[in-house]
């Protein structure tokens, strides 16, 4: 009877999985079948591109996560290159009147290069003569700088503008570890590598304030220099408006200060908006989405092609195999390199840009992916166009390249290589009450065997520090010999602008970190020039996956990671930093040449 019920139920739950995944796939083929019909409609004279600020800015828009459409949201994600496309596009469509900026209140934002790059963009569409106007509830610091540009910027009489400056507030866990008992084992060369410093120390070191006082106020200064020149202000009168914390402040004084220029509800800013357009009274505004633009829009055709290969996301040497969702966008060592070898071979690809975005991560990883692109670059030009971040290992892929363009507020550098091992012998031993003993045939034989989980059962002794530490060592110097050789620089001199020391973009041109600032249209006009093209089409690498396939390969990590997040705020970095640790295979998994945090407006 008891093995029936089992057969039953197992039965009843194999029938159910089979119904749920049934209508998992049905509800996002319908969405996709939604999706492709309005992204084939043609685009109606008089239109406006309406560009909706929500979520997070990405490098890529990709595909909407499936399970992320259970949950209701069915938007696609926020693609830095989509927005730039579907802008450039508008300015040459002559049915495409002006930009509607939508400042959603859930709008996160992204790293300042990449907000950069997108106004940028937007400030070319409006010397086309176009017009750019927004509306938005709340204007988060990053949302306000991106519209401070618009003709006209208008607000809800009881919304806000949160315009207070930058911070960077690190939280530590030094503290914390040692109540529970483990304590980190740290191995670094770098004065200024304070990726370490959470796990070690309960404060920033002289130095590491020193770094982020430094490229945060050069961010912060050429956004004020931006926004006050759109706005027709003075950067004091924007750094006072910060100190009066405006999020906090009558909205009317938003008005009076310049910041913003009408106060209205959302129907009176339609009507506005009709009236602009010339329509009549209760006419449907003939709205745009980017995604409908761009389809719409005629592909290039050239046999000769400039490669756009999107590096971005953590540096790994394979993909997480944890029961953790994958915390983050991976650049995986050996897609990364089938990739690049298939770009080598293809005779069409005159030149590769390689658009970089990345904070780092595994220094073995990014060691492999510099040598292939070293490859690459002896038979056709590779331009790195470094986007929010091109730091440590993100420096290490891009400092060989013919040529390096930035953003004047990408954080590039970081020049530096730390290892750090989780050791619990406290919790382990006193707390859990476990015990190890060993039988070895060699004097280390028995490195990193005793652990738990991939917290180890014990610290390093002095021999096996001192040769860990020898290892780190090595592996800087490698760093800045790389960096010397595709500079034209002295390995000593790289060392003296290195010592993980994070620059922005527009300090690592003065340093010889970088050749030009500019965006990613930029690198591409440069690549043509290296390979002497007038006419060639651009194509994208890799190719986005498609959505079933995602499904199947991550079980919806993404959406999932969105909610670890969101739950575990400032302590999620530490979470992920200590699952990588745990998780890695080896110790050479465990020595990283990465930023130690991320910047986002």
């Amino acid at each position: 009877m008891k093995q029936f019920l089992k057969y039953v139920f197992a039965t009843v739950v194999g029938i159910g999985l089979f119904f749920l995944l049934s209508a998992v796939i049905m509800l996002v083929s319908i969405a996709g079948m939604g999706a492709s019909q309005s992204a084939s409609a043609p685009v109606k004279k008089g239109s406006v591109l309406r560009i909706n600020l929500s979520g997070a800015l990405q490098e890529r828009a990709g595909e909407l996560d499936p399970l992320s459409m259970l949950s209701g949201k069915m938007e696609t994600p926020l693609g830095l290159d989509q927005l730039k496309a579907a802008v450039k596009e508008a300015a040459d469509n002559k049915k495409v009147k002006g930009i509607y900026i939508e400042v959603g209140s859930d709008f996160i934002g992204g790293a300042p290069a990449m907000l950069q790059e997108l106004r940028q963009s937007l400030k070319e569409f409006k010397e086309s003569g176009k017009w750019i106007i927004a509306y938005g509830d709340i204007y988060s610091e990053g949302a306000y700088y991106l519209t401070s540009l618009a003709d006209k910027v208008c607000i809800n009489p009881e919304g806000m503008v949160d315009w207070h400056g930058l911070c960077a507030v690190p939280m530590f866990y030094t503290d914390a570890m040692k109540k529970l008992g483990i304590h980190m084992q740290v191995f670094k060369v770098g004065t200024f590598k304070s990726a370490v410093e959470p796990y070690i120390l309960t404060e920033m070191s002289e130095p590491n304030r020193l770094q982020m006082t430094s490229f945060l106020g050069s961010v912060w200064q050429q956004m004020l220099a931006e926004v006050a020149e759109s706005r027709g202000m003075t950067t004091e009168q924007l750094n006072m408006l910060a100190d009066t914390l405006t999020a906090l402040r009558p909205t009317e004084l938003l008005v009076e200060s310049g910041m913003v220029d009408t106060l209205t509800y959302i129907d009176g800013f339609k009507e506005m908006l009709r009236t602009r357009l010339e329509l009549k009274e209760k006419k449907d505004i003939p709205f745009v989405s980017p995604a409908e633009l761009m389809a719409a829009a005629d592909d290039d055709d050239e046999d000769d092609r400039i490669a756009v290969y999107y590096a971005y996301g953590t540096i790994v040497d394979q993909e997480s195999s944890s029961y953790i969702p994958s915390t983050e966008t991976q650049i995986v060592t050996m897609p990364t390199l089938r990739e690049l070898q298939k770009l080598r071979k293809d005779e069409d690809v005159k030149a590769v840009v390689v658009r970089v975005n990345s904070p780092g991560g595994s220094a073995f990883a990014s060691e492999q992916i510099w040598h292939e692109l070293q490859l690459l670059k002896a038979e056709k030009p590779v331009v790195v166009s470094m986007g929010g971040y091109a730091a440590s290992g993100g420096y290490y892929i891009s400092c060989g390249a013919s040529k390096i363009i930035a953003e004047p507020t990408t954080l590039t550098g970081s020049i530096g290589i730390f290892g750090m091992m989780p050791e619990a012998e406290e919790l382990l031993t006193e707390k859990a009450g476990l015990h190890f003993d060993v039988v070895k045939t060699n004097k280390h034989a028995d490195f990193g065997a005793e652990s738990v989980m991939g917290l180890l059962a014990r610290p390093f002794n002095a021999d096996e520090a001192a040769l860990m530490q020898g290892m780190i060592e090595r592996g800087y110097d490698l760093f800045t010999r790389r960096v010397a050789e595709g500079r034209g620089l002295t390995q000593d001199s790289v060392d003296v602008i290195g010592q993980g020391r994070v620059w922005t973009g527009e300090q690592a041109i003065e340093l010889g970190l970088v050749d030009q600032l500019g965006n990613l249209d930029d690198a591409i006009a440069e690549a043509a020039k290296l390979a002497e093209l007038d006419k060639y089409s651009v194509d994208e690498y890799p190719a986005e996956k498609p959505w079933i396939e995602k499904l199947m390969d991550k079980g919806g990590d993404s959406y999932f990671d969105a909610r670890l997040r969101s739950t575990l705020g400032n302590a999620y970095p530490f979470a992920m930093m200590l699952q990588q640790m745990i998780s890695a295979n080896s110790v050479q998994q465990r020595i990283f040449a990465r930023m130690p945090y991320e910047v986002t407006l």
